[in-house]
């Protein structure tokens, strides 16, 4: 069953989500060549706990760490480490979520490590595109197999894969919800959008094919042809006009052009 949130729990949502914005934020001045994956963890951690929040990540479903950290060919759900170093040239995403007052937050951004390939580059840049183009169909007169479509199509026409064995999902009073959101499928298919829905939408991209194994710790994710992986998150909020991104801070570069082509700007959290 989807929860349709009041107005109460999502400024609770937006709290938290504030707080994960500002550290995906931060984090793309911080990361830099010679740190290590733990880095970045202990920094993630140190700033929710701080703010008064509580880390979304550490301890669920037994998890180590309070971020997910994950370097290149790794998709999603890498585990922090002191001895995992960043090298001039890497692609590390980073995922994490807050919790304020027992409701979540979620979100993912994959930053360059140094100077990258432009081949990286442009995997970034697509990962999020599509996101965005997935953020497009986020109103209440389409379906989520819209916003579905929106994201694969994006990513195939850009020469990419879409890792179909992670989904993005609904989130609230806790990290997973219904509705499961797959980035790929084909459109009008779905539940119907509603205003009060809030959605973790995640787009995973692979420069190679879509295949993935699971590591010997039973959680890092990898492309099973080594291929490079990159991965944008953001928690939407449906409402009766513009979706709510409650975990992106820079208003000035974003926005949800509409279907029809027209420019329509997205609301932040």
């Amino acid at each position: 069953m989807i929860e349709i949130k009041t107005e109460r729990e999502l400024e609770f949502m937006a709290r938290a989500g504030r707080v994960t914005a500002d550290l995906l934020d931060d984090l793309a001045g911080l990361i830099r060549p010679g740190m290590s994956t733990m880095d970045i963890d202990r920094y993630v951690e140190k700033v929710i706990v701080e703010s008064g929040m509580t880390p979304a990540f550490k301890g669920y479903g037994g998890f180590p760490a309070s971020a997910c950290v994950s370097v290149n060919e790794e998709v999603v759900h890498g585990i922090p480490s002191d001895s995992r170093m960043l090298e001039e040239g890497d692609i590390v995403s980073v995922d994490l979520g807050t919790i304020y007052k027992g409701y979540y937050s979620d979100a993912a951004r994959t930053y360059p490590v140094g100077r990258i390939s432009e081949a990286a580059q442009k995997l970034i840049r697509i990962t999020e595109e599509s996101f965005f183009e997935g953020l497009k169909f986020c109103r209440p007169e389409y379906r989520l197999g819209d916003v579905s479509h929106a994201i694969q199509t994006h990513a195939e026409n850009a020469g990419f894969s879409v890792i179909k064995d992670y989904v993005g999902h609904g989130i609230g009073r806790n990290l997973h919800e219904e509705p499961q959101i797959p980035n790929y499928g084909p459109p009008d298919r779905g539940v119907k959008l509603v205003p009060g829905m809030v959605l973790a939408i995640e787009p995973m991209i692979a420069a190679g094919d879509c295949e993935i194994d699971v590591l010997m710790d039973n959680w890092t994710a990898v492309t099973a042809d080594g291929s490079l992986a990159a991965h944008y998150e953001n928690t939407v909020v449906i409402t009766q006009e513009e979706p709510r991104l409650l975990t992106c801070r820079d208003e000035s570069s974003r926005g949800a052009a509409g279907p029809a082509g027209q420019r329509r700007n997205a609301v932040h959290g």
